[in-house]
């Protein structure tokens, strides 16, 4: 390989990885649904005003493409029944809202990843999904581990 096609592969390679990293981390965007955001009630909302929490759990499978192997990224989603700001939240609300969250923190994380690894692409985008869905439910919270009363849906990429 000369010279100037070193150079070429080494100019295309920033955007060659955006591209590349969602297929090789085997991902699409825009694919979580508010249907993988199954939420139990962790503390029952008893009297009037903000109170009560519920959270749910999601255990992503992501294939790494070169060795075949899979990774599994596990988070909860925590956020309250009702909250000072917002009023009540229903479920659906619920689960649209951490949806939205979750595609635009995928979204930005698939667009400038930290690295490669799935690892610490899963990370990135927990720690991002909680900055995004704080901004829209603040005091919701985005996990590492899950909640014991919570079913984990399964989400394959």
């Amino acid at each position: 390989m000369g010279i100037s096609t070193r150079l070429t592969w080494l100019s295309a390679l920033p955007r060659l990885l955006v591209v590349a990293l969602p297929v090789l981390w085997g991902c699409s965007i825009n694919h979580y649904q508010p249907s993988h955001f199954q939420f139990t009630t962790i503390v029952k909302k008893t009297r009037a005003g903000p109170g009560g929490w519920r959270a749910a759990c999601i255990h992503a499978t992501v294939i790494n493409k070169s060795t075949m192997e899979p990774y599994f990224c596990n988070f909860g989603v925590g956020m309250p029944i009702e909250h000072g700001d917002v009023g009540l939240i229903s479920e659906r609300l619920a689960q649209r809202i951490s949806a939205d969250c979750a595609n635009q923190a995928l979204q930005e994380v698939l667009a400038a990843p930290a690295s490669p690894l799935p690892g610490l692409v899963c990370t990135q985008f927990r720690n991002t999904f909680q900055e995004i869905l704080n901004r829209a439910i603040l005091g919701a919270k985005v996990t590492v581990l899950c909640e014991e009363e919570t079913n984990p849906i399964q989400v394959g990429f």
